[in-house]
């Protein structure tokens, strides 16, 4: 591909150039065309690094502004809508085929199910648009999970708020609650919408009336006590490759990797939970994420499970803590081309071969009116504080936080001491960062 100077690119491109980019410097790793050519659904800067220093060729699909930094950068690029998936799904899957293309890889939940489209054609695979779907789609994905032996709770699709006034108090009745006590809180979640978006908990009866109606179909879940987790885990031949187990310190907030020896005692069981779960849902390669439940009698419970890469920076986190990078380990699971040998030489040893604990916070503000950002000195001045991404608020009222909310940047953190980890996020919740 010939690259473009900027004195070549008109002003308002120009302006997006990275001068750091390999493609810009004229550094990329060489491509090796004995080797898979990846297609990136979605939009990940961090990844499109990643692919500029890995040996594979790749293309990136995104949608149409993406496009000036794209040219800017001199970055391979086809411009698509994801808003949809539609009868066009045929048409880009083709255009990828003529263009040599080997395996899509979804950057984020909105193109789990292109991916799957797309997939189906280049690697003459029908079944992979519908193993899609259950990714996508929570209600089927837990009727899957239950099917392949894998236990979950109780859950239903609500249309309606009468629905999950129904459902709370079927909850309640089979958990032989009396007159008088307390309800057991239930869970409502999007149907297709990644990590927290759209999920809350709902503790009263009167919380049903304050869900718009613009959110309905949702998926109803009873409450789980006990400890929640995450895993990111690459497979490769139907065969888990890595797993990393991530640490929740309070759900919406904050993770670390790895996790604490308390967490990481349960990795045996966690590895068979994984393996049952590669065998329900037929997974041959690729990079899952699904979350679980331990409860304090050491049951294990199946939350839902994701087929991108996660958020609060997890791959960032990932690389941080091991030195590999998440999305080039992703490239090598999907693409058909490499080989055994070759991932088994990629990954490192879990745990043991982490050179300390990364952590993330995700900052939500906790005053109803702010002017600036202002960074505590209890998080600046700690010895495991990195670097943050926040920046200087854009309006004074804070808007009302929806279901669990979007927080509004990360603090990255790095220690040698899980436990000094896990309290320095949990102290994080305490403090103003915007004022």
């Amino acid at each position: 591909m010939s690259m473009a100077s900027e004195k070549e690119l008109p002003k308002e491109v120009a302006a997006w150039r990275d001068p750091n980019m390999d493609s810009v410097r004229g550094t990329e790793t060489p491509k090796d065309p004995n080797k898979g050519y990846i297609a990136l659904l979605g939009w990940s800067v961090n990844a499109i690094k990643a692919a500029q220093k890995f040996d594979r060729r790749y293309i990136v699909v995104a949608p149409d502004w993406a496009a000036d930094f794209c040219t800017a950068n001199n970055i391979p690029f086809i411009p698509w809508d994801f808003i949809r998936l539609n009868d066009r799904s045929l048409e880009i899957a083709e255009r990828l085929k003529a263009e040599g293309v080997d395996v899509a890889i979804p950057l984020f939940e909105e193109t789990v199910e292109w991916s799957g489209a797309i997939n189906s054609v280049l690697l003459d695979n029908p079944r992979m648009y519908g193993q899609s779907i259950l990714f996508r789609d929570k209600a089927l994905m837990k009727r899957r999970a239950q099917l392949g032996g894998i236990r979950v709770g109780i859950f239903e699709e609500a249309h309606e708020k009468e629905d999950i006034v129904r459902f709370m108090k079927r909850v309640n009745q089979t958990l032989l609650k009396l007159d008088g006590d307390p309800d057991d809180p239930i869970h409502v979640k999007a149907f297709d919408k990644a990590g927290c978006l759209g999920h809350r908990m709902i503790r009263t009866l009167e919380e049903i009336d304050l869900i718009p109606d613009e959110e309905y179909p949702l998926l109803m879940e009873s409450h789980l006590s006990g400890w929640e987790f995450a895993v990111e885990a690459w497979i490769h031949d139907g065969k888990i490759q890595f797993l990393n187990i991530s640490e929740y310190v309070t759900l919406g907030y904050s993770v670390f990797v790895p996790a604490t020896k308390e967490l990481e005692s349960w990795r045996n069981a966690i590895t068979k939970q994984i393996e049952l779960l590669i065998k329900t849902f037929d997974i041959k390669f690729g990079l899952i994420h699904p979350e679980y439940f331990v409860t304090a009698d050491g049951e294990m419970y199946f939350g839902e499970v994701a087929y991108r890469p996660p958020g609060f920076k997890a791959f960032e986190l990932i690389e941080r803590a091991y030195g590999f990078n998440a999305y080039q380990a992703s490239m090598l699971v999907f693409d058909p081309k490499s080989t055994k040998e070759e991932v088994e030489a990629f990954f490192p040893k879990e745990v043991v071969d982490a050179k300390g604990y990364a952590g993330c916070f995700g900052v939500y503000p906790r005053r109803r009116v702010v002017s600036r950002l202002e960074m505590p000195k209890e998080t600046t001045e700690h010895p495991y504080f990195e670097s943050h991404e926040l920046i200087a608020p854009t309006e004074e009222t804070v808007p009302d936080r929806s279901a669990f909310g979007t927080h509004w940047g990360l603090i990255f953190f790095f220690g040698d001491d899980p436990i000094k980890m896990r309290d320095l996020l949990k102290a994080q919740e305490d403090l103003d960062f915007y004022v």
